[in-house]
């Protein structure tokens, strides 16, 4: 042990973490437990196997967990050897990431060290001096009443509270006992990832804006294109604007039933090469688009989204459909609930033809058949969660589909895929029936094809949703309406200037800008506030073992795990800091719109805290290689994020239809059938699909 202590003070991470696992291949004691999870956290949890983090998971998950095994050692043992003990130390000293910490850590090893060899000496008198863990009683009792809270202060607050505080501490957490949070367990569990129980705490991303308040909420003004004719084949129909694509069916050069047949067609073939559809939605698409052609047939037309058939993010549930969520702890969950972004564009006359894949669980691109491909790129993948809609509208497999972002995930697909896309304002479109992960983040989006579409889309499904209190109905503006050269737009240090170039011919006025606030890590708000929430929405889902089945170890499980030790005052005073971010965001936006980086990951995180919304715009595309020997069409793709104050998506949607007006990026189409000499198709896998081990991105 001396050994493996000595080798983990001067090895990598990998050659400490081996050394940790040779030092307590017998029972952890609290004190060796404590230290390793002072490790985790204090140095890089990426460094860690799954193995690792599975084995040295802190709460009662298993017969043989940390906890059960921490019981049986103390039950067996009187005092903690001294030498155990400087093996301790040594290690301390060697992980702690400053001297203060170190020494406070050290202090509270010995304090727990005393104070459980105190205990069992009064134990062992208790029981004629001798205590066996298969003995009733006491051991019993001990074992039902150990306090979780007891771990996660010992854990969390040895480097900020005296001794004698910490004792104060413990003594309150001992009054707090487990068997009362167990007996009330089914009072505070929810359904695991519903928002259909909702918490009352309501995130409101308004910026108060008197104007808007005395608003009321009207349709937008869609452009109507005229002689549009119907292309002679049907890779030219699949890529057309849904403005277009309405007008065939109006004028009854397609009717809806044959347009869904051509994107059902597209699906079959390409879902499989870009492994982004779980689900054809085949008889209900068939059924919808015949409903629209016999409306149209006797005068009735609903409107821009009459007869289009679309995708939505497999999170979204459809009765008699399955909602898998994209893991396969839910691959044959049919959820009775008809989500209201379901529920709206079924109104608006609009076809599900199919349910498009989600990461699992929303995280990232790996889902239980595989991982999503760009369409740009076969041997790059989607990134994001939403990457089955960016996938399949960029190769035209749908005119649109709808998306989520909690952090990220409308903004990465959609410029890895080179698609228009908007994250809109928190609270724009209700999320009753979509999986949750964090009820003041999550917000529901659009790919499309261009802008124009965006702004279609989006008005189909804003507005208050009753059975969400975070949706509002948010009076904006026409966007089509919209005098861009009124406006007065900010472009960021990593701004693309051929942009800036594009909107200044526009008429707008462009100024050097840059966002200040003081908040010093937006990242670690945004992971205390999902990670927590997430925690809350599939608490049964860890403490039943199902994480032990999810096909990314290294990402929601470690996540939840660590969530598990965040306190209810950190987590408040991240939403303190989170407040004081958003004050300073607003008093500093003092332009009408920016334009920078869409994925730059401070802004992703900045802009999904506040809640302002995001037009992703296609602005180019490079090669991916400069040798003339490896010539191939597939691309690299730039796109340019325009943000806006939230409840102003209108100015950010205007900037991109203007720049759009001017531009073709976003009229280009991959090369999907059209490879290159060195370019090779994956096979698309044979069922049952074996899920990949794969790291995020």
């Amino acid at each position: 042990m001396l050994i493996c202590c000595l080798i983990s003070m001067n090895g990598s991470d990998q050659t400490r973490m081996m050394s940790m696992r040779l030092m307590t291949s017998g029972p952890l004691s609290f004190s060796e437990h404590e230290l390793y999870l002072q490790w985790i956290i204090f140095r890089k949890p990426q460094s860690c196997t799954n193995v690792a983090n599975a084995e040295f998971n802190m709460f009662d998950r298993k017969p043989q967990s940390c906890t059960r095994r921490l019981l049986l050692f103390l039950h067996r043992t009187s005092v903690l050897p001294a030498v155990v003990i400087l093996l301790l130390l040594c290690f301390t000293v060697c992980s702690a990431p400053s001297e203060t910490k170190m020494g406070n850590t050290c202090k509270n090893v010995w304090n727990i060290s005393y104070q459980h060899a105190r205990a069992q000496s009064r134990t062992l008198s208790s029981t004629s001096g001798k205590m066996d863990p298969r003995n009733k009683g006491e051991c019993l009792e001990r074992e039902n009443n150990v306090s979780a809270c007891e771990c996660g202060f010992a854990l969390l607050d040895s480097c900020f509270f005296s001794d004698k505080k910490m004792l104060e501490i413990e003594k309150g957490a001992k009054e707090l006992n487990t068997p009362i949070i167990r007996a009330n367990r089914e009072l505070v569990a929810s359904v695991n990832g519903g928002l259909h129980n909702p918490s009352p705490l309501v995130f409101n991303a308004a910026w108060s804006d008197l104007h808007l308040q005395h608003m009321t909420t009207s349709r937008f003004s869609y452009p109507s294109p005229s002689d549009v004719q119907r292309p002679e084949n049907d890779e030219d129909i699949a890529f057309m604007s849904i403005p277009e694509l309405g007008e065939l069916i109006k004028t009854k050069q397609v009717t809806s039933v044959e347009l869904t047949g051509i994107f059902l067609k597209r699906l079959k073939r390409y879902g499989p090469v870009l492994e982004s559809v779980i689900t054809l939605t085949k008889e209900l698409a068939y059924q919808q688009a015949k409903v629209a052609d016999q409306l149209l047939a006797k005068g009735e037309y609903l409107g821009a989204l009459h007869g289009i058939p679309y995708g939505l993010k497999d999170i979204i549930s459809v009765p008699q459909y399955k909602t898998t969520w994209g893991s396969k702890t839910y691959i044959n969950q049919t959820l009775d609930i008809e989500a209201w972004v379901y529920k709206r564009l079924r109104s608006a006359g609009a076809v599900l033809v199919a349910k498009l894949v989600t990461g699992s669980l929303a995280y990232d691109d790996i889902w239980f058949g595989g991982r999503t491909r760009n369409p740009w790129n076969i041997h790059e993948f989607s990134t994001g969660s939403s990457a089955g809609p960016a996938a399949c509208t960029s190769a035209g497999l749908v005119p649109f589909a709808i998306g989520s972002e909690t952090a990220g995930s409308i903004t990465y697909p959609a410029s890895r895929c080179g698609v228009t896309a908007i994250r809109p304002s928190f609270g724009s479109v209700g999320r009753t029936g979509v999986m949750s992960i964090s009820e003041s983040l999550d917000k529901l989006g659009p790919f499309c094809r261009d802008a124009a579409d965006c702004a279609i889309i989006l008005d189909a499904i804003r507005g208050k949703d009753p059975n969400d209190p975070s949706s509002r109905d948010i009076p904006l503006s026409d966007p089509f309406l919209v005098d861009v050269k009124m406006l007065t737009v900010g472009y960021l240090k990593d701004a693309d200037m051929e942009v800036v170039d594009v909107l200044l011919t526009k008429g707008v006025k462009m100024i050097p800008f840059e966002l200040n606030y003081t908040v010093e890590s937006a990242q670690g708000i945004l992971n205390f506030t999902m990670d927590v929430d997430m925690l809350s929405h599939f608490d049964e889902w860890q403490r039943s073992n199902k994480d032990d089945e999810y096909e990314a170890h290294d990402q929601w499980p470690l996540e939840l795990q660590r969530a598990r030790v965040i306190s209810a005052v950190d987590y408040i005073q991240a939403q303190r800091a989170r407040w004081k971010l958003i004050q300073e965001v607003k008093e500093s936006f003092k332009v009408d719109a920016l334009i920078g980086n869409a994925t730059d990951w401070e802004k992703v995180c900045v802009g999904n805290l506040v809640g302002m919304p995001v037009v992703v715009v296609p602005t180019g595309f490079k090669k991916i290689s400069s040798s003339p020997l490896n010539d191939t069409p597939r691309r690299t793709t730039i796109t340019t994020g325009i943000y806006a104050p939230p409840d102003h998506d209108h100015i950010a949607l205007a900037l991109a239809i203007a720049y759009q007006s001017v531009t073709d990026h976003h009229k280009r189409r991959p090369p999907i059938d059209h490879l290159g000499p060195n370019d090779v198709v994956p096979s698309p896998p044979s069922p049952p699909i074996p899920a990949r081990q794969l790291r995020a991105y």
